[in-house]
C-alpha cells in the first residue's frame, strides 16, 4: 500500500525545500557552499528517498560528495523535527548529471553547426 501521488509530491517538495535550507543555514562545511538539492524521489511507501544534488563548482564534486553524504544523519534529524515526522525516509544522495549532459549536447550541437550540419 503506497501513499497517494499528491501526498508523495507534497512531501517531496517539502523535503527538497527543507534540505536546501538545511544546507544553506545549518552546515558550515565549505564543500557544500555551492551544492543544491535539485529533486527528490520518494518510494511509494515513503520509506526511502533519493535526493539528487548538483554543484556549481564541478572541480569540488568529489569533496562535495563526501561532505553531503556526511550530513545524512543530521539532515534526517532536521527533517524529522521540521516536518514533524516520526519516520523520516532513508536518504540516498545521487549526483544529478543533468546539467553536465545538457552541456555535452550543446557542445555537440555547436560542433555540428560549425561543420554546417546544424539543426534547422
Amino acid at each position: 500500500m503506497g501513499a497517494s501521488s499528491g501526498k508523495k509530491n507534497i512531501l517531496s517538495e517539502k523535503i527538497l525545500n527543507a534540505s536546501n535550507a538545511f544546507i544553506r543555514t545549518s552546515v558550515s562545511d565549505s564543500s557544500l557552499t555551492f551544492v543544491s538539492i535539485t529533486r527528490v524521489e520518494l518510494s511509494d511507501d515513503l520509506s526511502n528517498s533519493k535526493l539528487y544534488w548538483d554543484t556549481f563548482d564541478a572541480t569540488k564534486r568529489g569533496d562535495s560528495k563526501k561532505a553531503i553524504e556526511g550530513i545524512t544523519g543530521k539532515l534526517r534529524t532536521y527533517l524529522s523535527k521540521l516536518l514533524k515526522m516520526r519516520h523520516v525516509p532513508t536518504i540516498t544522495f545521487i549526483y544529478d548529471s543533468q546539467y553536465d549532459e545538457e552541456k555535452k549536447i550543446e557542445d555537440l550541437l555547436g560542433e555540428e553547426a560549425k561543420k554546417g550540419k546544424g539543426v534547422s
